[in-house]
């Protein structure tokens, strides 16, 4: 099975290598696994465009490594035009995540 991909160039994700131990919680609790921990004990991101931007590492990261917007992404607008928010940003049409969104149809990515 191919695996999900997003949008190229658009993640808001960043990765602090200087703050990083090496503890490997970002790459547990990473749904997409697109951080891994390398062999001398520092995470790296293996797949940016992979990342559906929900906060896990970002929230689980003990040093404060990891930032991302979470929530800003092509998943937000997905997950929040199928829930037919009123209130959310996706609903419209309007441009979300670079592409127009229609909350009867959620095919941005």
């Amino acid at each position: 099975m191919e695996r999900m991909a997003y949008l190229k160039d658009v993640v808001t994700l960043d990765l602090n290598e200087e703050k990083c131990v090496g503890c490997g919680m970002c790459s547990e609790v990473c749904p997409q696994a697109v951080i891994a921990v390398n062999d001398i004990g520092r995470a790296w991101i293996q797949d940016r465009d992979a990342c559906m931007e929900c906060g896990a590492c970002s929230r689980n990261c003990p040093t404060g490594a990891f930032s991302v917007e979470a929530g800003v992404g092509c998943a937000a607008a997905v997950i929040n035009s199928m829930l037919g928010r009123s209130d959310a940003p996706c609903c419209g049409p309007i441009e979300s995540c670079g592409q127009t969104v229609d909350q009867k149809k959620s095919s941005c990515c």
